[in-house]
This record gives C-alpha cells, sequence and structure tokens, in this order.
C-alpha cells in the first residue's frame, strides 16, 4: 500500500482529539510534546501504526497530524511521526497491547527526580495509593538515559519495563504507557501522575513515605479498603436510560466537573442515584466530556457479580433514605489522610476546616481506617454527610440532587488543600482551627 492511500477516518481523529484534550485538561502533557499510537486497521484489513505528528497541537489535532509509518520499518522522517516512533513500535509487539503514550506527567516527574552523579540507576517508584498500588503493579520502573527522547537505549529498554509492568519512567522526561486501548494507556498514566501528586502532598505534610511504604509492602490489604475494578475497556458508550435526557445530562455533566475539578483520575471512582427498584450508576465517575463512560441501571438488591465499590453503594441506599451517593479518590484527602500532628504519634482521625467557607459547610470531617465496616461508614455518612477513608477515597451522600452530592469531595479537596498550603508555611494548625470543632 503506497504511503499516500493510508488517511485517518474520523473514528481515529475523534479518538486522538479527544485523549488529545483531556491529557492537556489533567494537565500531564503540554500544549505540543508527548505521543498517541494506536494499532490502526484501514477498511481493507491492513494494519499500520498511527501515531501523532512531531510538535502536533494535542488539544487541536487535525487530520494531517496523524501519521502511518511502518511498524516494521524506520520511517518516521517521512512521516514527520515522533522521534519516539520506533520505541512505540516496538511496544505495539508486546502482546496484548493495542496502544501506547507517552506524557509529561509532571508530578511524576519531579517526584522521581535525583541529583546522584550519572550515569546511574535511579530508585522505581513506589505508589502509597490504592490506585497506584493496584493498577501500577506496586511500582513504576524509572531509567536514566543519557539522551532521554529517541536514543537507541530507550528503544531497546522501555519496550522491555512496558512487557513487565504497564507504566515505565524516563528521567526528566516523562512516563511511557501500553493498554489495549489509548483510553486505558491514558487511565494508566492519569493514575501515575496521580500517585506522584500524593507522594509529594504527602512529603509537604511531613508524612514519612518510605515507612508507609514498608507497611503498604509488607502487608497491601490492611493499608488500602478494597482493590479497585480492573479497568474495562468495554461498555463506555453504553446508556441504560436514553430516554431519560434530562437525568443523562446530568451524570454526563457530573462525571466531567469530577474530571475537570480534579476530584478523580480519569474514569476512577462512581456515583450513582436511587430509583425505587434501581439505581442509576456511573461505574467510571470521572468522565471528560467528550469520552464519557458507561451509564448504568442496576438492581437495588446485592448480587454475586457485584464489584465491592458496588456493594458498598447498594448497603448504603439499603439501611439509610440517601438518594444520591458519591466515591472520588481525592488526592489531597489521600495524602492528608496520613498526617500526624507534631508532637502526636498516629494519623488524625478527623479534618477540621481552617477556611472560612469550609468552616460554614463542615465542622469537621472524620477520617477513618481502611477496613472500617460499611455499618460504620453508614453511621458516620449519617452524621457528616461525607468521610474521608485512609487507603478508600472520599464518600458523599445527598437527600436530593446529583449537585448536591458532588459538592462534598469538591469541598474536602479544598479543605485539604488550604491546610496542606498552611501547614507548609510552617503555621500551626492546631490554632488555626475553630475551638467549636473541638466539641464535635
Amino acid at each position: 500500500m503506497t504511503k499516500e492511500k493510508w488517511k485517518a477516518s474520523e473514528e481515529l481523529i475523534h479518538l486522538f482529539q479527544t485523549v488529545g484534550r483531556a491529557s492537556l485538561l489533567y494537565d500531564i502533557q503540554d500544549s505540543h510534546c508527548g505521543n498517541m499510537v494506536v494499532l490502526w486497521k484501514d477498511e481493507k484489513g491492513c494494519e499500520r501504526m498511527a501515531i501523532t505528528a512531531t510538535g502536533s497541537q494535542k488539544g487541536d489535532l487535525e487530520p494531517d497530524h496523524i501519521c502511518f509509518p511502518s511498524i516494521s520499518e524506520t520511517d518516521f522522517g517521512y512521516y514527520k511521526a515522533s522521534s519516539e516512533a520506533d520505541i512505540h513500535a516496538r511496544i505495539l509487539a508486546i502482546k496484548g497491547v493495542n496502544a501506547s503514550m507517552h506524557c509529561h506527567t509532571k508530578d511524576l516527574t519531579i517526584t522521581t527526580f535525583d541529583d546522584d552523579k550519572k550515569p546511574n540507576q535511579p530508585a522505581p517508584f513506589i505508589p502509597v495509593d490504592p490506585l497506584g498500588y493496584y493498577h501500577l503493579e506496586g511500582l513504576v520502573q524509572v531509567d536514566w538515559f543519557e539522551i532521554p527522547s529517541g536514543s537507541s537505549e530507550m528503544t531497546k529498554t522501555i519496550p522491555e519495563r512496558l512487557a513487565h509492568h504497564p507504566v515505565t519512567m524516563v528521567q526528566t522526561h516523562g512516563a511511557f504507557a501500553r493498554g489495549r486501548t489509548l483510553k486505558e494507556a491514558f487511565f494508566l498514566l492519569c493514575i501515575a501522575n496521580n500517585s506522584g501528586y500524593i507522594v509529594r502532598l504527602a512529603d509537604k505534610l511531613g508524612v514519612n513515605i518510605e515507612n508507609l511504604r514498608n507497611k503498604i509492602n509488607n502487608s497491601p490489604d490492611s493499608q488500602f479498603s478494597h482493590p479497585p475494578n480492573e479497568y474495562m475497556i468495554e461498555r463506555d458508550s453504553d446508556c441504560d436510560f436514553p430516554d431519560d435526557e434530562e437525568m443523562t445530562k446530568e451524570f454526563i455533566k457530573t462525571g466531567a466537573r469530577i474530571f475537570e475539578s480534579r476530584l478523580s483520575p480519569f474514569h476512577t471512582g462512581s456515583f450513582s442515584i436511587r430509583g425505587v427498584k434501581t439505581m442509576l450508576f456511573a461505574p467510571k465517575a470521572s468522565m471528560p466530556r467528550e469520552i464519557g463512560g458507561p451509564l448504568l441501571e442496576k438492581p437495588l438488591f446485592l448480587e454475586k457479580s457485584d464489584s465491592p465499590e458496588l456493594r458498598i453503594h447498594k448497603k448504603i441506599y439499603a439501611e439509610a433514605n440517601f438518594q444520591t451517593i458519591i466515591h472520588c479518590y481525592v488526592p489531597e484527602a489521600e495524602a492528608h489522610s496520613h498526617f500526624i500532628y507534631p508532637g502526636e504519634n498516629k494519623p488524625c482521625e478527623r479534618i477540621v476546616a481552617i477556611d472560612a467557607e469550609g468552616s460554614f459547610l463542615y465542622l469537621v470531617i472524620p477520617v477513618v481506617p481502611p477496613k472500617t465496616e460499611t455499618e460504620t461508614l453508614i453511621r458516620l455518612l449519617h452524621d457528616y454527610r461525607v468521610v474521608i477513608v485512609r487507603g478508600g477515597g472520599v464518600w458523599g451522600v445527598g437527600t436530593q440532587s446529583l449537585s448536591e452530592v458532588l459538592h462534598h469531595p469538591s469541598s474536602v479537596r479544598e479543605i485539604c488543600l488550604y491546610r496542606i498550603g498552611a501547614f507548609e508555611q510552617g503555621l500551626d494548625l492546631k490554632k488555626m482551627e475553630p475551638k467549636k470543632a473541638k466539641k464535635w
């Protein structure tokens, strides 16, 4: 097939454009760098590698910004494809891999810096949050390269790393991920950067990161609430209630706000609204407007096939009169859940807002251990409407609308940000906390 006959279809253009814009919104990419790659078949079934052109604006991709170099030959110069096209071609050769992505994951890049004499072998990055620990399979390998962009050393090492782990890191340059789909590769990069962000925040709060990592390594099950759902690549476009346009619109709006406000990484968390005999459920809560996710209708009674996530929603509805539930993995809350006040010896059991808005809304926010019983969680939700689970995310409930319940993780994020910022300045948080909070 001649090179001129390879044209980007509308489906491929839409995929690249939407994931590209989402990567900019999530700030794991700058305007022109990084690359996205998929295995692609034309109408005749011929297979090539589709890759973004070098220097193309990921948020404003045009059809001619997608190139189709050979998977088996080095011809990226002709196509103006990325200088890392050879690396991606080898990644696509890994069994089961149909897509790869490289992003300038800023937080992960910063937290994997070192000033050791080069050349050296940097230490792997170890996540301390449940999303990172489980989805990244416990670690992200970090490698230093003398030429950290498109070098032959990278072409050899990166595919070898990705054959064993879903994400790998090039020190000072960013991360590479492989996936069954481009959305899965993007998901993994969002998870990886989120894990780097949590470590950075926890470090600002004086958390003993190495001690926490040792605890996780010795007994991960005791440090996390429950393993998050495996990433599913099917049913993203499914909607079980398409005839209810108003409700569908509310779900799409809520999912977009979760993603855009950084309340949970891409396609993580969940939210639901209660019906008479069923619940409407978004299992991938963090959904960019153009990408979306499945919107499902589930029975209120428990089923054997229910995930741990879905079971918690159902148990809350069974034991309480709440109408809406939201679960987000707010990174600021996860980092703050490990905070130990100076002079004390165990993590805080509640968070007290020091800002005016937060103090008006919540006198205190409970922080509970990872394996807290659902009955205890429900009781606390009755009393406080929002609870932070150490190693398990933020749960919130509402009595009316999705907008009402969305307010909880959004407020928690700001409350934690203000506290982290004050502590970073050397201020005494206990002196700043309202006196009335001590009675709760």
